[in-house]
């Protein structure tokens, strides 16, 4: 008996560990999609951006964020303390027992850390192409080390939110809504790149610089998120996990390949062309959609749930262009919008799941994250300013930013001609 369950123990922290993993380098693929989504006169500066995002998160998770989210308090209040402990004992797991973990603890952080660089990683393509490169570094500093484990708190952590039954498998509102959310804040004080909007309402497209890179990032997203939402059953190590596992992975599947077919079948009809870009964001779409209850659905209503959202991405994207909201990869709409979407979407399959609980957890989270987030930005902003100048905007960040370019036209060699 002690050695099943040391196996066991043995067996989910390395499935804990390897769906970690496979969030980190969704990392790379957030990474890639907006590189592809910019002008190439902003590429350094996303690059440097999303590298750096994610180190930052992976310190301030470390030092205080993972203890505000899993830490002691009351039902709405957290506890703070300070660095992730090393606590790996397997004595409790051999005991057994109802309290007995079943994987180690530092591979819950290790989890859960990636998960907070996912929703700064929402941000960035949100902002791009005009916002300061340290501004931007300041935030993440305090997104992941305080505003989203807060909130963390109150759903995963165990706190009220979680108490009224609000409902949320893999995050698409703890983690996809929240970072759309604290983004939709920065663009509005932002406000929109030089010639996105013309006069009488005209909206100018702004095409990015390498759509080959841009469907790479969705590609590699769309493998990590089998990670990302399988990883969330926490277990593979009995029978019964390891069949939700299974149906988590082929509904995530499912849910993004319908995403994407319903989107460019819609980008078809009204613009005449199946354009690429919505293609993308309509998987992406799906993914985010499937993320709050992707273990209980049938396969064709993971469909269903998929197909919805890469429409729904649409016209999100148009309303919020006509809104003047700028948003240069339709972050927005993909994370914010389709989140609600998913959240909804619980209520098909999951007979625990209450209409009460679910419209509870988006009011709070999304109030809590632009509104905290909305302060935090307007403090940046006058302190160091947020945006970059007219004339930097216009000849590219990656000069002003980060001294280089990504894609130099000439290199100059001694007695070139």
């Amino acid at each position: 008996m002690e050695q099943l369950l040391e196996l066991s123990y043995a067996l989910d922290t390395f499935y804990f560990l390897l769906s970690g993993m496979l969030v980190m380098w969704m990392a790379a693929g957030f990474t890639m999609l907006e590189a592809g989504m910019v002008r190439s006169k902003n590429t350094v500066e996303i690059l440097t951006k999303n590298i750096a995002l994610y180190s930052i998160a992976c310190i301030m998770y470390m030092i205080v964020g993972y203890n505000i989210m899993y830490g002691e308090g009351g039902s709405v209040i957290p506890g703070i303390s300070f660095f992730v402990g090393g606590d790996n004992s397997v004595a409790d797991v051999v005991a057994g027992g109802d309290g007995a973990p079943y994987y180690s603890d530092i591979s819950d952080f290790f989890f859960q850390v990636v998960f907070v660089a996912t929703a700064m990683s929402i941000i960035s393509g949100a902002v791009a192409e005009r916002m300061k490169l340290w501004a931007f570094l300041l935030f993440a500093v305090i997104l992941t080390g305080v505003l989203y484990p807060v909130h963390g708190y109150w759903t995963w952590g165990g706190g009220f939110l979680d108490e009224l039954g609000y409902a949320d498998y893999a995050g698409s509102g703890i983690v996809h809504m929240a970072g759309a959310a604290a983004a939709l804040a920065g663009v509005i004080i932002l406000a929109p790149r030089k010639g996105k909007y013309g006069p009488d309402g005209k909206i100018n497209a702004i095409p990015g610089a390498n759509m080959p890179l841009a469907t790479l990032g969705t590609f590699i997203l769309w493998m990590g998120w089998f990670g990302f939402n399988g990883g969330s059953e926490l277990k593979i190590s009995d029978v019964e996990s390891a069949n939700a596992v299974a149906m988590v992975f082929a509904n995530t599947n499912l849910a993004a390949a319908s995403g994407m077919v319903f989107a460019l079948i819609t980008s078809q009809i009204m613009f005449g062309k199946a354009d690429l870009s919505m293609g993308l964001n309509g998987a992406l779409a799906g993914l985010v959609a499937i993320t709050a209850e992707p273990s209980l659905p049938s396969m064709p209503l993971a469909c269903i749930i998929g197909a919805l959202g890469g429409i729904i991405v649409i016209f999100s994207i148009i309303g919020l262009d006509k809104l003047k909201i700028d948003d240069p990869v339709g972050a927005i709409s993909v994370h914010g919008v389709v989140g609600v979407w998913g959240l909804m979407a619980v209520l098909f399959s999951n007979p625990d799941a209450t209409l009460f609980g679910q419209l509870a957890g988006i009011g709070v989270i999304f109030a809590w994250m632009f509104g905290t987030g909305m302060a935090v930005w307007l403090i940046i902003k006058a302190i160091m300013g947020i945006r970059i100048d007219e004339e930097k905007e216009y000849q590219g960040m990656d000069m002003s930013e980060c001294g280089m370019e990504a894609y130099p036209e000439f290199v100059g060699t001694k007695g070139s001609r």
